[in-house]
């Protein structure tokens, strides 16, 4: 007897992927989770073990409906093959093998970057800016949204800014070496806390299932973009690194301040509204 709880299949459930079906397994969902090494996954998440860039369906491929697709993968290469390979082959295996088993979710949600923003000069940013990236990172990307959104299901994208939390400690170990930044020109970064990246996607797949309207785009971000010299030298402070060595903090193309008005007229808002609150936690946690 097929059952009536909402069926999700989170394809590459990585980090992100594992808190989303964590949380709305809690809920009562049943979760699917594709990944290479299933062994990772939480118990609550049943595993299917696939290769999102091999061409041939699972052999555990689930039976029945699926009502939700959520498309999280994470390239292994950091090339323009690896992207592509990952996010538009992989994307379109996906809808292949949903398509061989006559399965029709209600909602694909593309896991996105705010990456696909090109603008170097601090610029406020939303949904409906250009997106005119300078790298193949985020030509490959916009090039998987068109996909997702053109594949005939309703369809979201979700521009996640960069991710961090436990695990991802890329800048807190480059401020514990002593590493120094430029302050000028300011280079504005935006970013979300793991727990409020899976939560939005959960609010947004839950407020579907109710029934309400979903736009075709959402920026994953918190309250507060700031100039990355700015969030240097208040993690200095609450770690007490004083000095500055000759490693410098690498500063990424762009510079820019995303907006998550939508996401919020919606109902959601972050756990962690800036840096501070984020980091804190994670600095606590330690």
């Amino acid at each position: 007897m097929e059952t009536t709880e909402p069926v999700l299949l989170i394809a590459g459930c990585g980090d992100v992927g594992s808190r989303l079906g964590e949380r709305l397994a809690a809920a009562g969902w049943r979760v699917h989770g594709l990944r290479r090494q299933v062994a990772a996954l939480p118990p609550s998440i049943l595993p299917l073990r696939g290769d999102l860039e091999a061409a041939q369906c699972p052999a555990d491929w689930p039976p029945g409906r699926i009502d939700y697709l959520v498309y999280s993968a994470a390239a292994s290469r950091h090339d323009e093959a690896g992207y592509r390979a990952a996010y538009v082959e992989g994307l379109r295996h996906v809808l292949d093998w949903l398509a061989q088993h006559g399965q029709r979710p209600r909602r694909l949600l593309f896991v996105s970057s705010t990456g696909v923003y090109g603008q170097q000069a601090g610029e406020w940013v939303d949904e409906r800016s250009p997106s005119e990236p300078s790298g193949f990172s985020g030509r490959v990307l916009l090039e998987a949204e068109r996909l997702a959104l053109g594949s005939g299901l309703p369809a979201s994208v979700v521009r996640l800014a960069g991710i961090y939390g436990p695990g991802r400690e890329w800048l807190l170990g480059q401020v514990r070496r002593g590493a120094g930044i430029d302050p000028q020109p300011p280079l504005y970064g935006n970013r979300i806390h793991r727990d409020d990246a899976a939560e939005l996607l959960a609010f947004l797949l839950e407020a579907d299932a109710r029934g309400e309207a979903l736009a075709d785009c959402y920026l994953g971000v918190d309250d507060a973009p700031a100039p990355l010299h700015e969030v240097v030298a208040w993690l200095r402070g609450r770690l007490g690194v004083t000095g500055e060595g000759a490693e410098r903090i690498g500063r990424r193309a762009g510079s820019k301040r995303c907006s998550n008005a939508r996401a919020r007229a919606l109902g959601w808002a972050p756990c962690y509204p800036s840096y501070r609150e984020g980091y804190a936690a994670l600095l606590d946690e330690a």
